[in-house]
């Protein structure tokens, strides 16, 4: 059973590689000419609940432009406690090495699988491919004697006798009906939200609207309450919300790496591409991953996405005076037509 479900992720992958980017060549292969993954683990077999190091390596020849591995969807069945942003290290032999750090575990025993992680890079004949890193198989142990709490699938248990009656009849109309009620009042009122967000659209500036969303996030308090994905959740769509209205992209519609493309495209400094992508790669981390973070540094990217907002308002600030003091050259050149 184990070994068809480690098939099916293994497919699941090759599958959501080739569609996402239908001209990169994928190598199911841990190797190829310029660039080489190794994966590696402290331990093999661990007890429910330990911790496992797990770590993502990647040498690859300086002329070709390597895409970080995704994180946070790829690990399987394992919780991610803590991550280590890549580093990247110029190894001096004209090759570099980046290389990725996970703590996972997991509360539920039985043989699993560290699924393989795609890596997407470009040669330098501007050619992009795909290598696939090896799976690594874990053994979770119980501290029991037993191991009832696998996930084995049961026996099934014997059949039923229902009485025969019409009384599900009754309760089947109900259900319907109730349902059919619940459905469409969602539906309404979907509808009606968009409609009233159509209608109206607020006239402040992007930053007065980021900057009063902060301080509603900040009286709620999540952290207080270990609601610490719900934070980040609300955390995120505020600075998401606001970059859109900035740079007039549909960041509420792309995934972190779509929009971090985009950015490529405009111009911005690369010190504040890089603070961008950093704090949404986080996000995602505590949102999709299940990583916990601590009260520390929920304060410190409060205060990160605080300064982040108030750097790009001064920016643009900068820009609008720019463009303010040009105007009365433009009003005298057109006089003098």
């Amino acid at each position: 059973m184990r070994f068809l479900l480690y098939i099916c992720v293994v497919l699941v992958v090759l599958i959501g590689v080739a569609s996402a980017e239908d001209s990169a060549a994928v190598d199911t292969v841990k190797s190829a000419p310029g660039i080489t993954i190794e994966t590696e683990i402290d331990r093999a077999e661990i007890f429910i609940g330990d911790l496992i190091n797990y770590r993502l390596t990647v040498l690859f020849d300086s002329g070709i432009i390597l895409t970080p591995p995704p994180i946070g969807a790829n690990l399987g069945s394992f919780d991610v406690k803590d991550y280590q942003v890549d580093e990247e290290t110029d190894l001096g032999d004209g090759r570099k090495k980046i290389e990725s750090r996970f703590l996972l575990t997991t509360f539920t025993t039985g043989d699993y699988i560290i699924p393989p992680i795609p890596i997407e890079y470009m040669t330098r004949d501007s050619t992009k491919k795909v290598l696939i890193s090896e799976p690594i198989a874990i053994r979770v142990s119980s501290l029991l004697a037993e191991d009832s709490d696998t996930l084995d699938i049961r026996d099934l248990k014997p059949p039923f006798d229902f009485k025969a009656s019409k009384a599900w009849l009754y309760y089947l109309i109900g259900g319907v009906l109730i349902t059919g009620s619940i459905v469409f009042y969602l539906i309404w009122r979907h509808r009606r939200k968009k409609q009233l967000e159509s209608e109206w659209v607020d006239p402040r500036r992007p930053w007065e609207i980021a900057f009063e969303d902060l301080a509603v996030l900040r009286e709620k308090d999540y952290p207080a309450d270990n609601r610490f994905k719900q934070y980040y959740i609300e955390l995120s769509e505020i600075i998401r919300s606001f970059l859109q209205r900035i740079y007039q992209v549909p960041v509420l519609d792309m995934t972190t790496d779509e929009f971090c493309n985009v950015l490529t495209e405009l111009e911005i400094s690369e010190d504040l591409y890089e603070w961008i992508k950093a704090f949404l790669g986080y996000a995602d981390l505590v949102k999709f991953a299940k990583l916990i973070p601590e009260i520390e540094k929920t304060e410190s990217d409060f205060n990160e996405a605080y300064q982040l907002v108030d750097r790009i308002m001064h920016t643009e600030l900068e820009k609008i005076a720019a463009e303010q003091a040009k105007l009365p050259e433009k009003v005298a050149e057109g006089a003098d037509v």
